[in-house]
């Protein structure tokens, strides 16, 4: 019986019964282990993506078009360790300028019957500083491998939670100045529902003067510049998400990331008295899987094909990624299904993509 095969009976014997976010820790601790142990090498070897995967996005070369959302590697501590299991790119973060614990426990929870998660995590983190350390390695690390082409390391910034809204531009430029360094791309999380108010951000009025403050931030500290992206929520309103794209583009940003969860509990198959018992949160999963592909579409009508869409939600199978890559997404990400799938989920959608895009190749722009 091949790896791919045994997670399941795994999951459902295991993780399943056990609390969803130490679940996600030991899992995570398993993988970091592998590369300690020097399995890494092997996993590499064995996981490398087909050339055919490979594309230019932003400037930069990525080895296949999918990779992990932000949320699973929130403090850049595993980030060359799950490059090893076949992840074109990993999204570090959410990163807030000052170190913080998160929300209380519990705060993960998963809803089986819809292949979905409810977190309210809260952007626990180390801050950027300590974080900003972890990635100049990992960046060090990805440097000395043989790759034919080396994996990308984005990096999500996010508010911090004791920091008024009326300061959030000067936070995130805290972040911007002991990050950029060590980011390949950028990401400005406006869309989290776990953080107060700062969906509010999202409105135009707020959110130009801070993406514009970032990306002078990036460009200054680095010499380059940065590709800088925003990550906005499902449930913004259709002429909202349009309003994002004129945005990035009126500021010449690199592009958007689409989409983050949702605080709506339509459609859920689970029972609704056992949603409302688990309380407030972010949706993710395959519940999102519909509104995220309507505002790919949305965003790649509005948007040239040089501004990239990073397109996430309900992502699973390669037939996903591929339906994104031909709806006009230049890279899709995934997360929940990882919790689902198991450690070797994007190797086996690296490999049935490739052979999709072999029988029938996508053209680009």
């Amino acid at each position: 019986m091949s790896l791919p095969r045994i997670y399941p009976l795994i999951f459902k014997n295991v993780f399943s019964h056990m609390d969803a976010e130490k679940a996600h820790h030991f899992g995570f601790n398993a993988i970091k282990a592998a590369e300690k142990t020097g399995a890494g090498a092997l996993l590499r070897k064995a996981t490398a993506p087909d050339p055919v995967l490979a594309r230019t996005v932003m400037g930069l070369d990525f080895p296949t078009p999918f990779g992990l959302a932000a949320g699973f590697d929130k403090g850049g501590d595993g980030t060359t360790a799950l490059l090893d299991i076949g992840f074109g790119h990993v999204e570090v973060g959410t990163i807030t300028g000052q170190p913080q614990p998160g929300n209380p426990t519990p705060r993960l929870f998963r809803l089986p019957a819809d292949k979905a998660l409810i977190n309210r995590m809260g952007f626990n983190n180390d801050g950027a500083a300590v974080i900003a350390s972890r990635l100049m390695t990992s960046q060090a690390k990805l440097a000395e491998r043989n790759y034919r082409t080396r994996p990308i390391i984005g990096v999500n910034i996010g508010k911090t939670k004791v920091v008024e809204l009326a300061d959030a531009a000067a936070d995130y430029e805290f972040s911007t100045r002991r990050l950029a360094m060590h980011a390949d791309y950028m990401v400005v999380n406006v869309s989290s529902p776990n953080t107060p108010g700062l969906r509010q951000l999202q409105e135009i009025s707020s959110l130009e003067p801070l993406l514009a403050a970032v990306q002078r931030t990036a460009d200054e500290v680095t010499g380059r510049r940065v590709p800088l992206l925003v990550k906005i929520a499902p449930d913004l309103a259709d002429e909202d998400v349009k309003a994002v794209a004129q945005l990035v583009l009126k500021l010449d940003l690199a592009g958007v990331v689409a989409t983050n969860t949702t605080i709506s509990r339509a459609g859920l198959s689970t029972d609704p008295h056992e949603v409302e018992q688990l309380g407030a949160g972010g949706v993710s999963g395959l519940p999102v899987k519909e509104r995220s592909m309507e505002v790919l579409r949305l965003l790649r009508a509005e948007l040239p094909t040089e501004k990239a869409i990073i397109s996430v939600g309900g992502v699973t199978t390669a037939t996903d990624v591929y339906a994104r890559l031909v709806a006009g997404a230049d890279l899709v990400q995934g997360y929940t299904a990882f919790l689902y799938e198991g450690p070797m989920w994007a190797h086996r959608i690296n490999t049935e993509l490739a052979m999709m895009l072999k029988a029938q190749p996508i053209k680009r722009g």
